[in-house]
């Protein structure tokens, strides 16, 4: 054990000798910090004496400067910080034998009155004090913030008490899931909730997680997209649907990725991939004005505008503009093979066309889109539930929105018939054969669902991790996840 656990525990045994209950069930916060601050930080010294203003608060001390028979503590209640102030002759001798007793870490109730010290800061001098809880540890780096990333991460509860930024990006979070989904509802959207365990693992290309049940007898993927349940409700009739939760896949862990991720989907009938593409520009403006104070964002030391409208660029143009490779060459796959071969390591190679055009794309694009950009009519090698373009039959109706160098949206026009949509599932299953583990598996139950007529569609998934890192300026994914997947210390 500790040196300053052991003390500390033995502060708990005087507490509790002095008759004081060391973990109390409840305590009555009548006034939290901020609105003390907000009431009372403008009245004079003089107006605070006359008025003679009573609250009860409580907090984490994060500061004690002891002066013999009196002392200065500040408390923080994870909104905002405060001084208190105590004196011998103010209290009870109980309380101030509590008082002694405290440590910095320690969360503490306060009744008392409102004053200001002669440097005018607002104070409250203290007539009862509650102990609520003892903390066996002091805080990190004495209040001047938990630097160690990989400590922030893994006790992200002292990453909260002492990094403002850490709860700011929480706060953030949380306003811009808010807007979406005010932003939907005052669309007619119906929020849904579908399966987190599949039979089958699909509507995405990514490798799943295999969970077992017991009493099933049978292994299931935890999803990796919830695509193809929310395209079974638009066959339902539900015209307008999304959902905000969490998919998985079993990928590497990077400043990008996640293994737990969350995703929204949204879905509409007698729509296309134009139509989405519109309505993110429009859902993007909201937020603009919710969440920022210009229509600008600083990401990596650059200034980024996310004014719509965004520039739109075709797939394959831009991997031959920044490749050199002739946008013919890249659909012959065995130009494009040889030119792979001729430029990256044997060991990078891929082992189809779908995937040989991704890493194009990875390798040569991907960095440069860093104005948003929305990349259109991806190949059919690599988009198995979108529509075919009605303009090259190669190409599909889909397109994914860039921003800072990442995907951050990706939509397209649903691919409803389901003759089609076999023919491309079986495609995957070559691709799989092949070497591709993560092509998609055919589902025969979502094909039986088309079979009974889906509606034009458009859908669309926006990962809203990323979406925080661009509006918090975060450059790590693990910055705006509260609790992320981290590697073993061992």
């Amino acid at each position: 054990m500790e040196e300053h656990t052991k003390i500390r525990l033995e502060k708990i045994e005087k507490i509790s000798e002095l008759g004081i209950e060391c973990y109390p069930y409840e305590f009555d916060v009548k006034d939290n910090l901020f609105e003390i601050k907000e009431n009372y930080s403008e009245l004079t010294r003089e107006d605070l004496e006359d008025k003679n203003i009573g609250v009860k608060t409580a907090g984490r001390i994060i500061s004690i400067r002891k002066m013999g028979k009196s002392a200065f503590i500040h408390i923080f209640d994870g909104e905002e910080k405060l001084q208190i102030y105590i004196r011998k002759d103010k209290v009870d001798e109980k309380v101030f034998a509590l008082f002694k007793l405290l440590d910095i870490a320690d969360i503490i109730g306060i009744s008392g009155t409102l004053f200001k010290t002669q440097s005018a800061e607002l104070t409250i001098v203290v007539s009862d004090l509650t102990f609520l809880a003892k903390s066996l540890h002091p805080l990190p780096e004495k209040w001047h913030g938990l630097q160690d990333k990989e400590l922030r991460f893994r006790q992200r509860y002292l990453d909260l008490i002492v990094n403002e930024s850490s709860r700011k990006i929480v706060k953030t979070r949380s306003e811009i899931i808010q807007n979406i989904r005010m932003f939907f509802y005052e669309k007619s959207y119906v929020e849904v909730e579908t399966p987190m365990m599949h039979p089958i693992a699909g509507g995405a290309t990514a490798k799943p997680f295999i969970t077992h049940h017991n009493s099933l007898s049978r292994d299931l993927f935890l999803r990796i997209a919830p695509e193809l349940y929310l395209k079974r409700l638009l066959v339902g009739g539900m015209s307008k649907v999304f959902e905000i939760n969490r998919n998985f896949r079993n990928e590497g862990i990077s400043m990008m990725h996640n293994p737990e991720f969350t995703m929204l989907e949204f879905y509409e009938l007698y729509k296309d991939f134009n139509y989405y593409m519109n309505l993110t520009e429009d859902l993007i403006t909201v937020l603009n004005e919710k969440i920022l104070e210009s229509n600008e964002i600083e990401f990596q030391d650059k200034k980024i505008s996310m004014k719509a409208p965004f520039r739109k660029a075709k797939y394959m143009e831009l991997i031959s503009d920044k490749s050199g490779v002739p946008i013919e060459d890249l659909w012959n796959e065995k130009k494009l093979l040889t030119f792979i071969k001729g430029n990256f390591n044997k060991e990078d190679i891929p082992p189809t066309f779908g995937k040989m055009l991704d890493l194009m794309f990875d390798h040569y694009v991907e960095k440069h889109l860093i104005e948003p950009t929305f990349v259109t009519y991806y190949p059919k090698a690599i988009s198995p539930l979108s529509k075919e373009s009605r303009l090259d039959k190669r190409e599909t109706e889909r397109f994914e929105l860039f921003i800072a160098g990442m995907e951050i949206a990706n939509g397209f026009s649903e691919l409803n018939d389901p003759v089609e949509q076999r023919k491309r599932f079986e495609s995957q299953v070559k691709d799989r054969e092949k070497g591709d583990d993560e092509a998609q598996a055919v589902d025969n139950d979502f094909l039986r669902a088309l079979e009974h007529g889906m509606a034009p569609a458009a859908g669309e998934g926006i990962g809203i991790d990323r979406l925080v890192m661009l509006y918090t300026g975060a450059e790590n994914i693990k910055e705006v996840i509260l609790f992320p997947t981290l590697r073993s210390k061992e």
